[in-house]
């Protein structure tokens, strides 16, 4: 973590709170390391992640495409 702290400008506690909230949305894992945490990426909870994202985006290009292949409304 102190490793993280060094790279952004947000106390050691912030990153504390920030990799919790990633660990327990199971998007990184925590490795025990002596003192310290390693942290690494959690391939099933990111592959869940982009699934889901995959499905939104569908979802929200296939109406886009639909609103915009609609022929112009006229104006009264």
């Amino acid at each position: 973590m102190a490793q993280i702290t060094r790279q952004v400008s947000v106390s050691q506690s912030a990153v504390s709170q920030h990799l919790k909230v990633l660990r327990e949305s199971r998007l990184v894992r925590s490795e025990p390391k002596g003192a310290s945490n390693v942290y690494h990426i959690d391939p099933h909870g990111l592959g869940q992640m982009r699934a889901w994202l995959d499905r939104f985006w569908s979802k929200t290009l296939a109406a886009y495409k639909d609103a915009v292949e609609q022929p112009p409304k006229e104006s009264q």
